[in-house]
């Protein structure tokens, strides 16, 4: 694995896929410090600390050759890159969410539904398969204000337990997709470094089979 450079998303992703790293005997060193670019304490591979959207453009632009984020971001950013391994990490759902005591069959006669999002790729294909015209409110944080205060009548993000959700009186809508941490390559490494990300690849496989199962939230639990 000698000479790869990994991108890994910083956030809520990041203790896990170093855990995982770790797991392979790859230890990955000055996380404490305020440094993007870092390396294994063997000195054999880079790490750039990225934001997990910008994960999927480092690799298919091929500034890093390998990288680690959640299928969300990979359904959003829709980069041509290599997806050889889902981490089976870091589980979440993409969802619709809106005020809690709408009922469904209020929820599904809108004729057009106004949506707050981070995710506005998604969102728009999402509510174009279901034939439902969108207009999307893009924001970057705080999402769950928006139905709160007029700004959107639902939102589309990413929930890992539904506390959020429940504390701001908002509650699951639609399931859009699961998602979980993805091993992404830029497709000429692939070719190019073919026997160093392959033993990388080979590497996080045998950590995920090692690693205990988690139960799975339910899917009706916001």
């Amino acid at each position: 694995m000698t000479g790869l450079v990994v991108a890994l998303a910083k956030g809520r992703l990041l203790d896990q896929a170093v855990d995982m790293l770790a797991r392979v005997g790859i230890a990955v060193s000055d996380l404490d410090s305020r440094k993007l670019r870092v390396a294994d304490e063997a000195g054999s591979l880079q790490f750039l600390l990225v934001k997990p959207s910008d994960v999927p453009t480092y690799v298919e632009y091929g500034a890093a050759d390998a990288g680690i984020c959640g299928r969300d971001v990979l359904m959003e950013s829709q980069a041509d890159v290599y997806e050889p391994l889902d981490l089976g990490v870091g589980s979440c759902r993409l969802v619709v969410a809106g005020k809690a005591g709408e009922s469904d069959a209020t929820y599904r006669s809108l004729s057009l539904v106004r949506v707050a999002t981070k995710y506005p790729r998604s969102t728009e294909r999402h509510f174009h398969g279901r034939g439902v015209p969108v207009e999307l409110v893009r924001l970057s944080g705080s999402v769950e204000l928006a139905p709160l205060v007029g700004l959107a009548d639902h939102i589309v993000d990413l929930v890992e337990t539904g506390t959020t959700l429940r504390a701001n009186g908002l509650e699951v809508r639609e399931i859009i997709a699961e998602s979980t941490a993805r091993l992404i390559v830029n497709r000429a490494a692939f070719a190019t470094k073919r026997d160093a990300i392959g033993r990388l690849i080979g590497a996080l496989r045998e950590a995920k089979a090692a690693r205990p199962q988690r139960t799975r939230i339910p899917s009706g639990d916001a």
